[in-house]
């Protein structure tokens, strides 16, 4: 005899039931809607998806390149806060560090980037389809090497970043994101322009009943002279307390020509923050 159904076995019954409990922590149908979504590690989005207001978080990021002559290394420290429902604002000092492989490599000079400021506002949350789609802007003023600071202009160019982000919820743990747009660069000295399209496609799974996940990104960029390159970036995020998560990636370049493999290392905590019942 053929058995119609089976008995779920008490562990998939308990992984459902952590499930559920996470989903409607985060999305308490007490308060605005918001969907669950697994967010990339290396793009890092403006706040969460949905944001709601009061919600905070610090950044701290390092990372590590192997960019064929020398070596890159990478820090950054942002903060990230929504003060009102769906929008999110952030603060980013993003550091860059060269060491060069050889006596007779020629590296670039170790700066501070510059200062990013950036807004996000998610203009769709749909419950029904568990799909969020916002907007956001990006605007970084470049500055100059360490070691210029006293001979040149400490502001050398203006970075203009709009970007799309679409993302869906499949069932209760696989997850997809789309964040897409241009970035024209400005350089004063030389009043010149460029421009490259950046395409993000992510694909998550996270672990029942946890804020923890397995992904993978698919950083991609055409240049202004239509080259075409790609960074493969698995990943994985781990809470470690409460408030504290660490999330790990490896980059792994498909054409090598600027640079071999990377990794990259973000501590992610959130503040606890007053929650309206």
């Amino acid at each position: 005899m053929v058995a119609l159904f089976t008995i779920p076995s008490q562990a998939q019954t308990e992984n459902e039931i952590k499930d559920s409990l996470y989903i409607q922590e985060v999305e308490n149908p007490k308060l605005r809607p918001k969907i669950l979504h697994a967010e990339p590690l290396y793009i890092d989005l403006i706040r969460d998806l949905g944001a709601r207001k009061g919600e905070k978080e610090w950044n701290v990021g390092f990372g590590l390149a192997d960019a064929n002559s020398y070596d890159r290394y990478t820090a950054l420290v942002e903060y990230e806060w929504a003060p009102i429902d769906r929008l999110g604002l952030e603060i980013e000092l993003p550091f860059s560090f060269y060491y060069p492989l050889a006596n007779d490599v020629q590296a670039p000079n170790s700066k501070l980037n510059g200062l990013k400021l950036a807004a996000q506002y998610s203009f769709l949350v749909s419950e029904k389809y568990k799909t969020t789609l916002a907007i956001g802007y990006i605007h970084e003023f470049e500055m100059t090497e360490f070691k210029n600071y006293d001979s040149d202009r400490f502001f050398k160019g203006n970075l203009y970043n709009p970007f799309f982000v679409a993302a869906k919820r499949w069932g209760d743990n696989f997850h997809t994101l789309l964040y897409t747009g241009p970035v024209f660069e400005h350089n004063f000295s030389e009043n010149s322009w460029h421009t490259n399209y950046q395409i993000n496609s992510n694909f998550h799974y996270m672990i029942s009943g946890t804020r923890n996940f397995i992904g993978i990104e698919f950083n991609k960029e055409i240049n202004h002279n239509n080259d075409f390159d790609m960074t493969i970036r698995p990943q994985m995020r781990v809470g470690i307390a409460e408030n504290l998560m660490v999330g790990i990636v490896t980059g792994i370049p498909v054409n090598r020509e600027n640079e071999r493999f990377s990794s990259f290392l973000r501590l992610i905590y959130e503040p606890s923050h007053n929650k309206k019942h």
